[in-house]
């Protein structure tokens, strides 16, 4: 298991959308704030992106990524002071090309979204600025460039199987936008998430946490498993995670709890010993202070939300 995968897990929720456009000059459009992520690749052409805030104008070419986590408003423009047209319409999954107009310059892009449970956003997720600029360059990131060499040509013509090979690629193509960001930004970071994957110490604790995430783990194992006395892993640890050892472990413990519930009809007995508690009464008191209700009422009320997600992790799975 790993922090990443496991981020994106516990909040994924349907299908990703996406649609491939074709848009000549004049080109102003202005993306409203959504639940979810979004994300913008430019395969041909080039624009400039326009993000929230006070930001400055970003040049965009071909090959460059732009993606979305918090769901802001951001805008593409053929020009920075070009005026901007709101967008309305729901991106279909139809995957169908549009007709090039041909007033101008074109520019092409496949723009899209994927839905996430904002409830209870992973720390790993919620660190990343309000958009992450992935330019291409020649030699980095490769994998994340021949994600998007496919999904292009998937979208350009439907062919047997294109149903399912376009939703597969968004989301590997997720988990390479966020390891691309990671990467680049460990090498310059000097705390926080980015860091902490990166950190063999903490990294190593993470990595045991989320693979037997029903084991009775104590600081001091932790810190064995992770190759430091107690003391000095706790430290580095809470630094740079930004919660203690146990407090994470619990934290993740019923992330995955509420995902089970959503998403599983299995007994609330498994559920808590899945999760490292030995009886229900101790984790119906754990999962009231962490979510404000019990598991019962919280099943009921997110009954069939999600599929199963990292939730599925007991130690029979493992």
């Amino acid at each position: 298991m790993d922090v990443v995968s496991d981020a994106v897990s516990a909040i994924r929720s349907g299908r990703p959308m996406s649609a491939r456009t074709h848009l000549a000059a004049p080109l102003g459009l202005e993306f409203p704030a959504a639940q979810g992520a979004g994300f913008h690749v430019v395969l041909q052409g080039s624009c400039w992106l326009l993000p929230p805030g006070p930001g400055e104008p970003v040049a965009l070419s071909s090959g460059d990524v732009v993606f979305v986590a918090q769901g802001q408003r951001i805008a593409l423009a053929d020009h920075p002071e070009r005026r901007l047209v709101p967008v309305t319409q729901e991106m279909d999954d139809a995957w169908r090309p549009a007709r090039p107009a041909r007033s101008g310059p074109t520019t092409v892009l496949i723009c899209g979204s994927y839905q996430l449970d904002q409830v209870r956003r992973h720390p790993v997720l919620q660190q990343l600025p309000a958009y992450i600029h992935i330019p291409k360059r020649v030699g980095h990131h490769g994998s994340l460039s021949s994600v998007i060499d496919l999904l292009g040509s998937e979208l350009d013509a439907r062919r047997p199987g294109t149903d399912a090979i376009v939703p597969a690629l968004l989301d590997t193509m997720l988990l390479y936008i966020l390891r691309a960001w990671y990467e680049d930004e460990a090498a310059q970071s000097t705390g926080g998430w980015a860091r902490a994957l990166n950190d063999p110490a903490v990294s190593a604790a993470l990595h045991h946490i989320h693979r037997e995430p029903g084991r009775a783990w104590t600081v001091a194992e932790l810190g064995t498993r992770a190759g430091l006395s107690r003391a000095a892993f706790s430290r580095r640890f809470s630094s740079l995670v930004g919660q203690s050892p146990l407090a994470y472990l619990t934290w993740w413990r019923m992330t995955i709890a509420g995902r089970q519930l959503q998403g599983t009809d299995t007994a609330l007995r498994i559920i808590a010993q899945r999760v490292g508690y030995t009886s229900e009464f101790a984790f119906n008191r754990a999962f009231k202070r962490e979510y404000g209700t019990t598991p019962g009422t919280y099943r009921r009320q997110h009954a069939g939300a999600y599929g199963a997600g990292p939730g599925d992790l007991g130690p029979d799975a493992i």
